[in-house]
């Protein structure tokens, strides 16, 4: 499957007392390129994050970003008090008093602004790790299938491309011999002006002039050639970026050749259609993985 490197994917998961919320953006790059945007209570999960990203996916700048929100509907039956720290406050508070004994009781109010006291928004570690994990699993399975449905249409509009520039060859081999009877006639005519003017250097550049111009059938051939690999690539997909950034070099020097040696108005006009598609298809190709 062919995918894009653009891609986004948004997912949340309630945890209770907190809602996990989890972010994936991506855009093309050269490399794998992962970048994290997190509150501190996540900050320790950026490796195993990173790890999980990097096993999934092989290029593109990405953007991680995660938070833990409040859960508004839960935090009212959510409210009530740490029953382990109040049992810390009642010891110490008869420590206290044994050695202070006209030291002040705590008050309620004291109490309930004791730090860790309304522990509504408190999770586990290993909790919030293993829950965090299943959501990025899940945040990067919809981050893929976005790159992939991208993907897709990336490839029918390159496909397209191919297609037109199929027709195009198609058009221009039958104007070859019409092109060069057209080109040798004259030549003959520049010819004859030569010799009747004993030019010998004019007759070599015009003989040289010509044979550089005879092969155009050469970079047809070898347009058909890149055309059909690239064909096979998209038929074959995974990670085909790179490749197919390559065969769109290798067009463009075709179609630049054919356009340098085109010996007509209408080979010239197809060769410099060919590089319009191939503008096209290159800059859609760097957005391919």
């Amino acid at each position: 499957m062919i995918q894009s490197m653009t891609g986004y994917a948004a997912v949340q998961q309630d945890l209770g007392p907190v809602i996990l919320n989890l972010e994936l953006k991506g855009v093309n790059s050269r490399y794998l390129d992962i970048n994290f945007r997190v509150g501190d209570e996540l900050r320790f999960l950026e490796m195993p994050l990173r790890e999980m990203i990097a096993a999934r996916i092989g290029r593109g700048k990405l953007e991680c970003r995660g938070s833990l929100s409040p859960a508004t509907a839960s935090s009212q039956r959510s409210l009530a008090p740490n029953p382990e720290l109040l049992a810390q406050l009642a010891t110490l508070q008869e420590q206290v008093r044994l050695t202070l004994p006209a030291a002040a009781s705590l008050t309620v109010a004291d109490i309930l602004r004791w730090p860790g006291v309304i522990s509504e928004q408190t999770l586990a570690q290993d909790t919030l790790q293993r829950e965090c994990l299943s959501l990025a699993a899940r945040a990067i399975d919809e981050f893929l299938a976005t790159r992939a449905r991208e993907g897709r249409k990336l490839a029918e509009m390159i496909r397209e491309r191919v297609m037109r520039m199929r027709e195009l060859v198609n058009e221009v081999a039958p104007l070859l011999p019409r092109a060069l009877a057209d080109y040798q006639e004259r030549l003959a005519t520049r010819l004859r002006e030569a010799v009747a003017a004993l030019d010998e250097d004019r007759i070599r550049q015009e003989i040289g002039v010509y044979a550089a111009r005879i092969d155009v059938a050469e970079e047809l051939s070898r347009l058909t050639a890149h055309l059909g690999e690239l064909e096979r690539i998209l038929d074959k997909g995974g990670a085909v970026g790179k490749r197919l950034d390559f065969l769109m070099q290798e067009l463009n020097r075709e179609a630049n050749t054919l356009a340098s040696k085109s010996v007509s108005a209408d080979i010239t006009a197809a060769a410099l259609e060919m590089k319009l598609l191939i503008e096209q298809m290159r800059e859609q190709v760097q957005n391919l993985e």
